[in-house]
């Protein structure tokens, strides 16, 4: 008995398939590096021409611009976002990115500067951003874009501080706004007097920065009860410890020079949101105050908390977490999304609690 031969058509329609099922398999393998290659600006930034310079007395160059609350004190906070801009042909976002700017306004103020809102004024710069591409990679150029933002920050820093000549001050940065941060403080803050002895804390939020590359005159938070110091942390879930290895491996930190370079198996700071402290002592999750879900909420309205959620330690200079339970904390979005800083915040009670003890502290200590 022999068996029928194919038709043409029926060649056609099985090698069409093949390819299909192999194309959606290469896909599957090789995804991450297609849509990274995809952001690449394929430009080096020596010969890049990058976006408009921001000027910062135009109000539009803020995403916050002395934001207040009713009841809030009489701190001012500066904020500086995370990354929101994905990539493509610039290395660097313009600040009238209308994707960015969106993800900035629906995720990124409500988690990350909404603890903040009831300890005063909040400034938050629009700035020229390094883009997400420039963190998936160790390439020079996109360590000069990273650094390139830098000028942009420092400015904004300069016009903000003109508008607030006395009171207490508060200074957070989220991912790449907290690396920035840390930069700034040790440029413009710590060998100022005037200015350090108005610093209620910095908060260095998802940030990997090496304990002794602190300014002595701001050092580490070492308790709850301390103003003029330096609260941070990179969170990293129990469950993940090849995200733990990896981050400290590939996380580049601000040389005395104004360059980025590798950590080089240095210390890394680790201040505990929960407790406010350093040290490496476990924190049971019935101290935590709180996690929450901001994302798409009305700036300003305070959301839902859920508290004794999160045990917490730091183990290597990361603060190691239970991961969380509820839906709402869940990895969602799209690929580039889920390599951004997390769409909602594990240690929003914490911060609420922790920047109004450190007011309070900086309220009732002798002027000096």
């Amino acid at each position: 008995m022999t068996r029928a031969r194919l038709t043409l058509r029926q060649w056609v329609g099985w090698t069409g398939f093949a390819l299909v099922a192999v194309l959606t398999l290469a896909v599957a393998i090789w995804r991450g590096d297609i849509l990274q290659a995809w952001l690449d600006p394929g430009v080096p930034f020596q010969t890049y021409t990058p976006p408009p310079a921001p000027d910062y007395a135009r109000a539009d160059s803020w995403a916050l611009n002395e934001a207040r609350v009713p009841q809030a004190g009489d701190a001012a906070v500066f904020f500086l976002h995370s990354t929101t801009f994905d990539g493509g042909r610039d290395w660097n976002s313009p600040i009238d990115d209308a994707e960015a700017d969106r993800y900035l306004k629906r995720v990124v103020l409500p988690n990350y500067a909404g603890p903040f809102v009831m300890v005063g004024a909040i400034s938050a710069p629009r700035y020229r951003q390094a883009s997400l591409y420039t963190r998936l990679t160790a390439r020079e150029d996109a360590r000069e874009a990273r650094a390139f933002a830098y000028r942009d920050v420092a400015a904004a820093f300069d016009v903000w501080l003109a508008r607030h000549p006395t009171g207490p001050l508060v200074l957070a940065g989220v991912e790449q706004g907290g690396e920035l941060l840390e930069r700034l403080v040790r440029e413009k803050v710590a060998d100022n007097p005037a200015v350090r002895r108005r610093i209620v804390a910095v908060y260095l939020i998802d940030v990997v920065t090496p304990a002794q590359g602190l300014q002595p005159q701001l050092p580490a938070c070492r308790s709850r009860a301390q103003a003029g110091c330096i609260v941070g942390w990179s969170p990293v879930s129990d469950d993940n410890d090849g995200a733990a290895s990896r981050r400290l491996r590939r996380a580049l930190v601000w040389d005395a020079r104004g360059q980025l370079v590798n950590l080089d198996g240095r210390a890394a700071l680790c201040v505990n949101p929960v407790t406010g402290a350093t040290g490496d002592a476990a924190v049971s999750a019935r101290l935590h105050a709180g996690a929450t879900n901001a994302t798409g909420l009305e700036w300003g309205a305070r959301p839902a908390l859920l508290a004794r959620e999160i045990a917490t330690r730091c183990e290597e200079g990361l603060l190691r977490h239970t991961p969380p339970t509820s839906e709402s904390f869940k990895p969602s979005g799209s690929w580039s999304d889920r390599r951004k800083s997390r769409p909602y915040n594990l240690f929003y009670g914490d911060l609420e609690r922790d920047v109004q003890a450190r007011l309070m502290m900086f309220a009732d200590a002798p002027a000096g």
